[in-house]
């Protein structure tokens, strides 16, 4: 009752507490949901875009999937994510299709420089020491798939649709870093050898820059103080002065009526003088502006100071010398050039797009308004260009597009073949064969509408370089047909006499025909086939009759007889074919005949043998056709027997070929042409002619008569109306052509450019091209393809010309300057002047001076310099002219001045050295010589001068072998040896030198031989014939066909000898005759004889006898042969029949038989012989074998007409018997053998088409425009290749010659001289070159002679200046030194091969210290390096010297043998001193120069086994000698005890010869301690106390028990 109650309060409890549990569970869960989603453990996850769907375009859409998951990975419901953050699922894109492949493309960058390989994080590895040759590194560039009309960047998917992405980083290589390298210094430079204290220096240069982080170059500079000479006494020093010259001042303008004086005094700056120099300066402001093109002169001044040499300065009367320097001047105001504002931009150069990216360009203008004077700044560009496309959505329409087109085809020519061949053959007609046709080629605008090219559009012709590509080709080879005539079979033979029509045989007329059949349709022919059907009119014509095939004779009683014999009828048409006997029922049907079969006693003649051949084809009034037949008496009659028929009654005899010999055929004309029909014209728009569309059907009619072949036509009764041909049949009218011409072509430009003078004689012209020819009556082409006219408006180039006004006064400094200067009081010396200069036109009229500038040249000069005299100057009038010269080569010219004034009265002025009064100059010599320059140039051969022709034209080559000329290049000197223009020495500039260019010579064949026989007497064979070389060719000659080893050429063609010309005609054979003298019953063995002869075989009957000997003699008949007569009584058997057949292929286990019958039944039981005989079929003997044999094939056969192209190559057919023999063709038809198919093919032969060249271009330009070396090509171009054998292409397509010497004028700039300072020694000075115009001749070993400078024409720009500021340093000044040369050109390797195509080369400037005072104001050393090609790898090592006290030398050498700084590695630098390996610290020990230890003067070295030093020992006794022990035998044998000698080898040595210890000492302790731990264990087992327990003791651990760590124990 308790636990009862108890267990169900307990479960109450629980059932209580289980739904608690449950909602605290939930309430849990929930809670962690919030707090996972508070705390973001749900997130979107979002799937691959998909593929682009919808319409092309910009208007498609993808999706892609979007889930939530919880951050474990497992995915939850949606409602666990944030809404607001979850990621779309569809988005727009681009629906690419395949026609977007036009539109887009990949635009690819050029690659990036190579980086290092950046870290997991990011951060960029460092340059590591131990770089070997390079390091890994990468390339990036930027890929952006592009819209190709505007070039906007678009999605990269849309590219990536046709092509993938190319890479955007690569690998790449990064060599190790590169230090400056450096060269050695140079010499120290030179001390003066006064008491001055000084510096010297030297420098060196770079050699290689640094590369890829490599160390900067180290200064290129070191100075050191002088020594002073031991002779200077303390504080003595001496020092030297210099005269600085300053810069000079702006220049200034000078004014009278505002002059300020202001007082100025320079000071010396010296600390050890007070001295003051000064003077007055004058400042003048102007007051007005001035005037355009007004030029203001102005004065600028300078400073001169005095510098000591240690760069102090010193009182300037220190530095005083004879020459003062200025330190006033003239000048001129500087004005910079004043330009107009820009004009607006031109229109833009590509006005449309194509394929290329290239853009168009636009351009604008501004002139010149003022033009700089003095030192002012020159004129800018006039003229700005900048690039110019598509910009924002407007596009340009598409530029046109140029393809090459094509007239039709001309009509073949054999006559273009035959012209280079034989000239003569054009003379003939009916030529047929190959040939060449001609069409035009030009260059059309390819029209667009709607996206379709109307290719079939005509276009107006433009200039063939607008169409890319090879143009096609504008001849190419063509067949002309050879007519061939109608070949017909033979005739069969004549058919029945048969009702015209069997299906209406009312009356009695009837016709026998005959037929043949086309073998080959005639070909280019005007007439047709001849008929093919011959008729003769007959009587009594069937259709149908009955064919009787007879049975055996059967008695009516008993063996022998009158009886009937069984009659088998079949109803037979007209052609052999059996029918219904319904169609002979009109005829008596025989179903028996009356037969005889002979008794005993009878006489028994055999069958009727066949008929004969007829003997006529036709019958006439004095020949008729006639056929026999025999048989012949087998057995003679007993007694009481049925006699034998008269000898008479043996043969029989019929007509055959009764029909007369005149025939009748339909004949037909020709038909007529293809003509309009009322009848037919409605149904033109609805008939089509087998489904082409035609022009209209018309009809042709022709003439159909009855002709009798003997005399003409004849009524139309006498033909059969059913096959008569028809006269009527529909035909195609032919479509009628109009001549199709392009429009006239654009007019040819005149000239866009002015043009100088009277340019009225220019024409322009255009022309069209006949693209169709007229056919069938036709529009006819027009008269007028080429046009031409004067060109309109040329510009004609303005007149412009530089008016230059008088010079004005020479001005000079103001005398407020001048007088403020020492000794300067005059107003006299040199100044400027200047003047106005204008641009006018033609007219006189004001000009803009950008015109002038354009069309005429630079300004006049606006300022000169001037001089006015002092009064103690010399003055003189001006110049007098030259005075002529005369003819004579060693005439001069003279002119003259004289003194003026008061100078006529100084002595000085009288001396003519310093002061000439007559110039003179030698006169130019009109002697000129002329010396050849080159080698000759080709034969030049003239050509004919002929009118253009727009096509290519087949009318002969022009002349290309013959007489002509060679030229000869010449240079032209006068008497001085100055090259002058060739015209003075010859009008042509040449050497002319007649030639002659050997023509070619064709192979020349004989003509062909006559047909030889052929090679064999019966059935096929071969003949040829043949043609021989009777001339090589030579000189590029039309070559020789292949030729046999006896220079033959063949050709061969099929023959065919008839076997059976002749044949044996035998009688029948006579009675069997029986010797009656023997035999009296008359019958048994005997012999027959009949007559043989030999006839000529004609196929319509016997020929006429000829010898025997001509027949086959093998095949002779016999004239006699044996036979027998049965005797009465004896079974009569009749003449054995034919063998039967073999079978096809002959085997002797086959047996082929013959039978008979019995004719008469023997009497008294005799037994007849035997009816049957069988013999094998022996090959060759009884059993024939036939193969169809051919012959070879022909050689290719032409018409007669042609000469080249298509022919036919042929063969015969032949039946051969096995036994070789040939025999007719019906027996290998009758066993229907497989017969070739082909008995002809086609064939080519190969047109001789010599190469065809056009005309010789005109002589181009020469190359160069003066002196040696020019030359002048023309060419030809191949306009069709030679073909079969025909005469080669030359390989000289283009002709050169020199050009004639022309001498070369050029501007030569001079050195520049050094640093010169006017009267000084130091400060601001100037360099100076020279500029000379020379003529010379170009050549690189010619010398130049100085010449007029009018001849050289504008002088150089202002690059070219002549004179430069520069400045010479003073005493103390630091300053760079000039450029060092150009470095070897070096490259970049890695293990010894370049990393790069392009070198380095590098110069410098090193910094001059004069005085440690001004260090701090040097310059920066100057480094420079440009690219170089042509390089070369060097390798850097170091290098050492023989060491010396523990030292050496060690320095850097690259692989050409220079020593260098920098270049070798750091890390692998050798050692420059020694140091021992360990360290010496032994007690009175030191490192020796071997780099061991050694022990000091007075110790001897006591050495260890392994040769390091163990300790030193005193020598005994050599406390105060100095003598050395440090030999070998010291060293290997110190001074020592015994017992150090015995233990010495085997004394333990606890460490290494590297300091650790060795490993026998880690042994050694190891096994101690295992010894110390057994020792402890031991002790503990002996002295434990064992316990008393009544209970197994539990299982211990002795060493875990044993000892716990305490030593003691």
């Amino acid at each position: 009752m308790f636990l009862r109650e108890n267990w169900v309060s307990a479960h109450w409890a629980w059932q209580s507490m289980r739904k608690f549990l449950l909602l605290f569970a939930l309430l849990i869960l929930q809670t962690a949901v919030l707090e996972a989603r508070k705390d973001h453990q749900f997130v979107w996850k979002t799937g691959h875009w998909g593929r682009c769907i919808g319409d092309c375009g910009s208007g498609g859409i993808r999706s892609r999937a979007v889930w939530c998951v919880h951050v474990e990975g497992w995915t939850t419901h949606h409602s666990n994510c944030e809404q607001r953050d979850k990621p779309e699922n569809q988005r727009s894109c681009f629906k690419v299709c395949e026609w977007h492949l036009e539109l887009f493309e990949w635009e690819v960058s050029e690659w990036n420089i190579c980086v290092l390989v950046p870290f997991a994080h990011g951060e960029v590895k460092p340059r590591t020491s131990d770089c070997v040759t390079a390091q890994h590194g990468l390339q990036h560039r930027s890929v952006h798939c592009i819209q190709k009309l505007n070039r906007t960047i678009v999605a990269n998917e849309i590219c990536e649709y046709f092509t993938p992405q190319p890479p955007t980083e690569q690998a790449c290589l990064i060599p190790c870093p590169r230090d400056c390298v450096v060269s050695d210094f140079s010499d120290w430079s030179g001390c003066n050898k006064d008491c001055v204290k000084s510096l010297q220096h030297r420098t060196r240069s770079v050699l290689s820059p640094p590369l890829y982080g490599g160390s900067q170059c180290p200064n290129l500079t070191e100075s050191r103080m002088c020594n002073v000479s031991a002779s200077c006494s303390l504080g003595e020093e001496e020092y030297t002065y210099s005269l600085m010259v300053g810069p000079w001042s702006k220049c200034r303008l000078s004014h009278p009526k505002e002059v300020s004086l202001i007082g100025r005094t320079m000071l010396d700056f010296s600390s050890d003088s007070a001295e003051r120099s000064s003077f007055r300066l004058q400042v003048y402001k102007p007051h007005h502006h001035s005037k355009p093109w007004d030029v203001e002169l102005g004065y600028q001044t300078r400073q001169v100071r005095c510098i000591r040499s240690d760069g102090k300065n010193a009182m300037l009367s220190l530095c005083m010398q004879e020459a003062i320097p200025l330190t006033f001047q003239s000048c001129v105001i500087p004005k910079d050039c004043e330009m107009s504002d820009w004009s607006a931009w031109s229109t833009c150069s590509k006005t449309c797009h194509s394929g290329d990216l290239s853009p168009g360009f636009r351009s604008r203008r501004r002139r010149i308004k003022h033009v700089a004077v003095g030192a002012g700044k020159e004129c800018p560009e006039l003229e700005e260009k900048e690039a110019c496309n598509i910009q924002g959505k407007k596009f340009l329409p598409p530029c046109p597009r140029f393809s090459w087109r094509t007239s039709e085809w001309k009509t073949c020519q054999v006559t273009f073949l035959l012209d280079q061949q034989d000239p003569r053959r054009h003379k003939y007609t009916m030529l047929c064969g190959g040939g060449i046709q001609i069409r035009e080629v030009f260059c059309a605008q390819i029209r667009i509408e709607s996206g379709i090219h109307k290719l079939k559009e005509v276009t107006r012709p433009d200039d063939k370089k607008l169409c890319p590509g090879l143009a096609p080709s504008a001849s190419q080879l063509c067949t002309v047909p050879c007519p061939s005539e109608c070949l017909v079979s033979a005739w069969s033979v004549w058919g029945p006499c048969v009702h015209e029509n069997c299906q209406d045989h009312l009356g009695k007329k009837g016709f026998r025909m005959r037929k043949r059949h086309v073998v080959a349709e005639p070909i280019g022919t005007s007439g047709g086939c001849p008929h093919l059907i011959e008729s003769i009119p007959c009587e009594d014509p069937m259709c149908y009759q009955w064919a009787i095939s007879e049975g055996m004779c059967v008695p009516d009683h008993g063996r022998c007889g009158h009886g009937n014999r069984v009659v088998k009828a079949v109803c037979k048409n007209s052609e052999g074919q059996e029918v219904s006997h319904n169609l002979c029922s009109e005829l008596p049907c025989p179903e028996t005949m009356a037969c005889e079969v002979p008794c005993a006693l009878d006489c028994v003649v055999s069958e009727w043998s066949a008929w004969s051949p007829c003997s006529h084809t036709c019958s006439s009034k004095n020949s008729e056709g006639k056929q026999s037949r025999t048989r012949s008496i087998l057995a003679l009659p007993g007694e009481g027997g049925k006699l034998c028929p008269p000898s008479r009654a043996l043969q029989e005899y019929r007509f055959c070929n009764d029909h007369p010999c005149t025939q009748f055929y339909w004949e037909a004309s020709p038909w007529g042409p293809c003509s309009e029909d009322t009848l037919v014209t409605a149904l033109n728009a609805t008939i089509s002619w087998n489904g082409e569309a035609t022009c209209g059907v018309g009809i042709q009619t022709r003439k159909v008569l009855c002709m009798k072949n003997s005399s003409g036509p004849v009524m139309n009764k006498r033909c059969p109306e059913s096959i008569r041909p028809e006269t009527v049949r529909p035909c195609l009218l032919p479509c009628k052509k109009d001549c199709v011409v392009t429009p006239f072509s654009e007019w040819t430009q005149c000239p866009t450019t002015c043009q100088h003078g009277n340019a009225t004689g220019i024409k322009q012209s255009r022309y069209r091209i006949i693209i169709q020819d007229a056919v069938n009556g036709g529009q006819e082409c027009p008269d007028t393809l080429y046009e031409e006219r004067e060109c309109e408006d040329i510009p004609v180039c303005p007149a412009y010309r530089w008016k230059a006004h008088k010079w004005s006064h020479c001005v000079l400094v103001p005398d407020s300057v001048r007088q403020g200067i020492l000794g300067h009081n005059e107003a006299c010396g040199h100044g400027l002047q200047s003047r106005a200069v204008t641009c006018l036109s033609e007219n006189n009229h004001s000009a803009d001076v950008t015109e002038c500038l354009q069309w005429i040249g630079p300004m006049p000069p606006l300022v000169q310099e001037c001089l006015v005299p002092c009064k103690d100057d010399c003055t003189f009038t001006p110049w007098s002219k030259f005075t002529a010269c005369t003819v004579d080569c060693e005439s001069t010219k003279s002119r003259r001045r004289s003194l003026t004034g008061r100078s006529r009265k100084r002595d000085k002025c009288q001396n003519t050295e310093v002061y000439p009064q007559v110039e003179m100059e030698a006169c130019p010599c009109e002697a000129f010589s002329s010396q050849p320059y080159g080698n000759w140039s080709d034969c030049i051969i003239a050509g004919d001068k002929t009118e253009p022709q727009l096509g290519i034209r087949f009318h002969g080559n022009p002349k290309e072998c013959g007489e002509g000329i060679r030229l000869r290049a010449i240079a032209c000197y006068d008497k001085t040896g100055r090259l002058v223009e060739p015209s003075y020495c010859s009008s042509s500039g040449y050497i002319e030198e007649a030639c002659i260019l050997p023509c070619p010579f064709d192979c020349k064949l004989s003509d062909w031989s006559s047909w030889a026989p052929c090679s064999s007497s019966c059935g096929t064979g071969m003949k040829i014939r043949s043609k021989w070389l009777k001339e090589k060719p030579y000189n590029g000659g039309r070559p020789c066909p292949k030729l046999d080893l006896k220079n033959q050429v063949y050709e061969a063609v099929p023959c065919y000898t008839e076997c059976n010309q002749y044949s044996w005609i035998v009688e029948p054979w006579s009675p069997c005759k029986i010797n009656t003298e023997q035999n009296s019953l008359h019958c048994g063995e005997g012999i027959q004889t009949r007559k043989v002869r030999c006839v000529i075989t004609k196929a319509d009957g016997e020929g006429e006898a000829v010898p025997s000997m001509l027949c086959n003699q093998s095949e002779t008949p016999n004239e006699v042969q044996k036979c027998s007569l049965y005797c009465p009584y004896e079974c009569v058997m009749s003449n054995w029949g034919q063998w039967s057949k073999c079978p096809q292929v002959c085997d002797p286990n086959v047996m082929q038989t013959r039978v008979r019958h019995v004719l008469r039944s023997p009497s008294n039981a005799k037994t007849c012989p035997e009816d049957s005989q069988m013999q094998p079929c022996v090959l060759n003997q009884n059993c024939f074998q036939y193969q169809y044999n051919l012959t070879d094939w022909s050689t290719c056969q032409l018409s007669e007409n042609a000469t080249c192209g298509q022919g036919i190559r042929s063969r015969l057919l032949s039946c051969v018997r096995s036994d070789g023999k040939t025999v007719h063709i019906n027996h290998c038809d009758q066993l229907h053998l497989e017969k070739p198919i082909k008995m002809t093919i086609q064939c080519l032969v190969d047109c001789i088409v010599n190469c065809q060249l056009s005309k010789w271009s005109a002589w181009s330009q020469c190359s160069h425009t003066c002196g040696v070396g020019g030359q002048m090509t023309r060419t030809r171009s191949i306009i069709m290749q030679a073909q079969g054998e025909g005469r080669p292409c030359p390989t000289q397509l283009t002709q050169y010659r020199n050009c004639p010497v022309k001498p070369c004028y050029s501007w030569i700039l001079g050195e520049w001289s050094p640093c010169k300072v006017e009267s000084g020694k130091c400060g601001d000075g100037f360099q100076v070159r020279n500029l000379a115009c020379v003529v010379h001749d170009a050549s690189p070993s010619g010398t130049s002679k100085q010449v007029e400078g009018a001849l050289c024409g504008e002088l150089p720009s202002k690059d070219n200046a002549l004179q430069l500021s520069c400045s010479v340093p003073c005493p103390g000044d630091c300053h760079l030194t000039e450029w060092s040369e150009w470095s070897s050109c070096e490259l970049t390797c890695i293990d010894g091969r370049s990393f790069e195509t392009v070198g380095r080369q590098s110069r410098s400037r090193a910094f001059i210290i004069q005085s440690l005072q001004n260090q701090e104001s040097c310059p920066e050393q100057v480094i420079e390096t440009r690219p170089c090609s042509g390089g070369k790898c060097y390798n850097y090592s170091w290098k050492t010297s023989l060491w010396r006290e523990n030292e050496r030398t060690v320095w850097c050498q690259r692989s050409d043998g220079m020593n260098v700084t920098g270049g070798c590695s750091v890390q692998t630098k050798p050692a420059e001193t020694w140091h021992c390996s360990p360290a010496c610290r032994k007690p009175f020990s030191y490192c020796t120069q071997s780099g061991v230890c050694g022990c000091e003067r007075g110790y001897t070295e006591i050495m260890r086994s392994n040769g390091f030093l163990d300790y030193c020992m005193k020598v005994p006794g050599l406390e105060d000698k100095k003598a050395d022990v440090k030999t070998i035998a010291g060293k290997n044998k110190p001074v020592n005890s015994k017992m150090h000698d015995i233990f010495k080898g085997w004394s333990i040595q606890l460490f290494n010869t590297d300091g650790r210890l060795k490993i026998w000492v880690y042994g050694v302790s190891a096994g101690g301690f295992l010894i110390l731990i057994l020792g402890i264990f031991t002790s503990y087992l002996v002295c434990k106390k064992p316990k008393q327990h009544h209970s197994p003791p539990p299982q211990q651990k002795p060493l875990t028990l044993a000892y716990d760590g305490d030593i003691d124990m």
